[in-house]
């Protein structure tokens, strides 16, 4: 079967289709589509953002098709960015711009006051069927950029059973222990329940 994955983000992209692969599933991404433009993210939830992408994309291609909205919870920031973390240093932030913003925000809070989660809600709609499965994972924010590998707030997050940052991982330790390794698990466990692979 094919299905959409509703992101524009290379990065994000390259770990969704790693966590689905299999013989049965033909991916796709929002490149194939060109004519679809930016999908706007109002939602107040994760859940609520990943369902207007998956449901947009839907609605528009007749395609199954997946989506996931991930949002950091730091606790000194009390619980922010959140649902904003894509856009913490502004609309068109950077990697690099969300990581020092953090880094700068955080910049006096000792160690053990600077504990985080990650979390993933991913979604799923077909013309008969909706999915909603959500992964988390906890750890805290470094005081400084480590590893060069994975994409987004990884080189500050620091994930405790691991003893490293998700950026010093490779992409299959990372998909082990992941928010987004762990939501695609149960999203394909629900598909096994729904006789959809």
């Amino acid at each position: 079967m094919e299905i959409i994955l509703a992101t524009h983000n290379l990065d994000k992209c390259k770990e969704l289709q790693e966590s689905l692969k299999s013989p049965n599933i033909k991916i796709l991404t929002l490149a194939d589509f060109p004519e679809i433009g930016e999908i706007i993210e109002d939602g107040d939830t994760l859940e609520q953002n990943a369902f207007i992408k998956s449901r947009t994309v839907f609605n528009l291609t007749k395609i199954p098709t997946i989506s996931d909205d991930t949002g950091l919870e730091v606790d000194a920031l009390n619980g922010a960015p959140g649902i904003y973390s894509a856009r913490y240093a502004g609309i068109n932030a950077s990697y690099s711009d969300n990581v020092n913003k953090m880094l700068k925000d955080l910049k006096n809070i000792e160690k053990k006051l600077r504990t985080a989660t990650f979390k993933t809600v991913v979604t799923f709609v077909s013309n008969d069927l909706e999915l909603v499965s959500e992964g988390s994972v906890k750890g805290f924010i470094t005081e400084k950029p480590y590893g060069n590998s994975g994409f987004g707030y990884d080189p500050i997050f620091y994930v405790i059973e691991k003893n490293k940052t998700f950026s010093e991982m490779n992409i299959n330790e990372k998909k082990e222990c992941s928010h987004r390794g762990k939501a695609i698990a149960k999203l394909r466990q629900l598909f096994k329940e729904n006789n959809i692979l």
